[in-house]
């Protein structure tokens, strides 16, 4: 092979020609969701580039692209104003479009397992108010745009294996969210994310604090029961404190009684 060939070889080399999609095609891979949307299911089909002819398809509610080679999402994608649905996993998108955001109707994106860095998470994202599930896992994303944290019908973010040191406390704070997985990215833990503060906050959400006036009369009566009994325990520790050897306990095979927390008592035998 001589030089020329060598080097259109390597110029084109990595790079993926993908399947031509017609029109025809495309209408024929539509089809009817069990709540009678209408779903265009190009998924493996060997696409490397969005055609153009889905223009005419435009009215369609959801859209699945996944498991293609696709590289690039146009910007003419703000024309499927009725999307409710975009899946576009595993592909070679390196770049989510500011174009996205006016796709006011979307309630599920998902570009994991591709390409994207933080530079490929546009601020625009933030204009899909109706949004409700985000999959941006399986990227290289290392930081996320904090005005994410303006969905506020958000309810599930993936963004497992990535590059996130970090999430910004806005999307923390969504009202609605209900599932977020970071697994595997190098978060830094911190004393405001571990583990036994969480279990702390569960806690605390089941704690009430009532005034005594409010209770009815056998609950006030248990409690001041209860604080009897505390106080009682608490005056014989201190007096086992003060004086560790009782002066019961003054010959061999003697018997001493003790009380226990559980107010309960217990025979000890010495011998």
């Amino acid at each position: 092979m001589g030089k020329a060939g060598r080097r259109k070889m390597a110029k084109g080399k990595g790079k993926i020609k993908g399947k031509k999609i017609t029109l025809k095609t495309a209408k024929n891979s539509i089809r009817i969701t069990f709540d009678g949307k209408r779903r265009l299911d190009l998924s493996k089909m060997g696409i490397a580039a969005i055609p153009k002819c889905l223009l005419k398809l435009c009215d369609i509610e959801e859209l699945d692209l996944s498991r293609n080679f696709i590289r690039k999402i146009p910007e003419w994608i703000q024309k499927f104003q009725n999307l409710r649905w975009l899946d576009l996993h595993s592909n070679q998108i390196e770049k989510v479009p500011e174009s996205i955001g006016q796709l006011q109707n979307l309630l599920y994106l998902n570009v994991c397992n591709n390409k994207l860095t933080a530079n490929g998470v546009p601020m625009e994202l933030s204009q899909l108010k109706n949004l409700r599930q985000l999959n941006l896992g399986l990227n290289s994303i290392d930081m996320l745009p904090t005005t994410l944290g303006s969905l506020k019908e958000l309810k599930e973010v993936c963004l497992f294996d990535n590059q996130l040191t970090s999430v910004p406390p806005s999307i923390l704070k969504l009202p609605k969210l209900k599932k977020i997985n970071t697994k595997r990215n190098p978060i830094q833990k911190t004393e405001e994310n571990t583990e036994e503060e969480q279990e702390a906050i569960q806690r605390v959400k089941c704690l009430h604090l009532v005034n005594e006036k409010d209770l009815c009369s056998p609950c006030r009566a248990k409690c001041q029961m209860e604080k009897t009994k505390l106080k009682k325990l608490k005056n014989l520790l201190n007096s086992a404190m003060k004086n560790p050897f009782s002066n019961n306990l003054v010959a061999p095979n003697s018997t001493a009684k003790e009380t226990m927390v559980n107010g309960g008592e217990w025979d000890q035998k010495i011998d």
